[in-house]
């Protein structure tokens, strides 16, 4: 991998490797943009197979980062961490700590939070070390267990692709195909059951269905047969890369709205599902009420106002449906021009702003 080369390819401002011989720290964060603000993105520690599988994990993830707390309307830019190592047995608190002293040492410019791999605790012991962290223990003003509030972000979300396919943002009656059933999807599944959508759902985890079935009278199926029901909503809550050559020639549904990442396999199958008119919410968008609600706690958390801006995920998405109308184009395309175009903006008020400064001090 050509580092500069990819660097300059999606313009990233900084790549910072951290290493601590005595904790066995090798970490990677990587910072893509801070123009509307310091960069945000949890830390992820994982069991690559190489060096360079690690650098581009944190590079494509920081990126990722900048498009969705931009298409969120927050005042953040995008980063990402990840730690080389395996989370069952390489963690140790000075690891941790040794990893929060790096983080200190950008002042402000990047702001970790939880990840694949990582846990509370972990960001309460790099909270020892510097501020620049959320999602640490309730006593340090944590907002807590986020998938309650990212299932509320893709219940908003979920209705405002309903009003766009069906005319009415209501579900009442609509029926809801919904794949997985963890933590985020079973709490998305009490909002829709309360609202009085009929349920479809699947998961290789088995108790997990049986609680659905027992709490809200869900139809369970075999996981392989999730895509072909008819449904009128798709919710992709499991995997990723599930919108693909194999399942959308099953789909009957005319909306796909749900908290998996990555949910397009390839730009193409998001071609292909907007040809056939089917309204998709685009992944990083709807389910952005994680990020939006750690974000609070870097003002002194407030669950009111938190949920508040969760709810702003259902304009976000009208947002991104009347590009798509206005550019004739598809709304995974029309997520990112929003993000890109919010940037855009800041950053040539922000060139104003410098020029006119330079003006005054040169006396123009």
């Amino acid at each position: 991998m050509e580092i500069f080369k990819y660097m300059e390819t999606y313009d990233y401002e900084q790549l910072v490797f951290c290493q601590d011989q005595t904790s066995g720290l090798k970490a990677i964060i990587a910072i893509h943009d801070t123009t509307l603000g310091p960069a945000l993105g949890g830390t992820r520690m994982w069991t690559y197979a190489s060096e360079s599988d690690a650098i581009e994990d944190a590079l494509r993830l920081a990126r990722g980062m900048t498009y969705k707390n931009a298409a969120a309307g927050l005042n953040l830019g995008g980063g990402k961490a990840v730690i080389i190592g395996d989370p069952r047995t390489d963690k140790n608190p000075e690891l941790f700590r040794a990893f929060g002293r790096y983080i200190q040492g950008l002042n402000g410019r990047y702001i970790t939070a939880e990840d694949v791999g990582t846990t509370e605790e972990d960001m309460d012991l790099i909270h020892s070390e510097t501020d620049f962290v959320t999602g640490v223990s309730a006593e340090f003003g944590s907002s807590g267990n986020p998938s309650p509030v990212t299932a509320y972000g893709i219940y908003i979300g979920m209705k405002a692709a309903a009003k766009e396919a069906f005319g009415s943002d209501s579900l009442e009656g609509k029926t809801v195909a919904v794949q997985g059933v963890g933590n985020v999807a079973f709490t998305l599944c009490r909002h829709l059951h309360e609202e009085g959508a009929k349920l479809i759902v699947t998961d290789i985890n088995k108790e997990a269905v049986q609680r659905a079935v027992e709490e809200f009278g869900a139809k369970a199926v075999d996981v392989n047969e999730i895509y072909s029901q008819d449904a009128d909503i798709f919710a992709p809550c499991a995997l990723g890369a599930i919108i693909n050559d194999t399942t959308i020639p099953q789909l009957k549904a005319k909306v796909i709205a749900g908290s998996a990442n990555n949910q397009l396999q390839d730009t193409k199958h998001g071609d292909l599902i907007h040809e056939m008119g089917i309204v998709y919410a685009p992944d990083y968008v709807i389910n952005s009420g994680g990020v939006i609600n750690v974000a609070d706690e870097l003002a002194g958390y407030n669950r009111e106002r938190a949920l508040k801006r969760v709810e702003g995920i259902y304009g976000t998405i009208e947002q991104i449906f009347a590009i798509s109308k206005r550019d004739k184009i598809p709304t995974y395309l029309a997520a990112d021009r929003l993000a890109e175009e919010r940037i855009a903006r800041v950053a040539k008020s922000r060139g104003q702003f410098l020029q006119n400064e330079k003006s005054i001090i040169s006396g123009r």
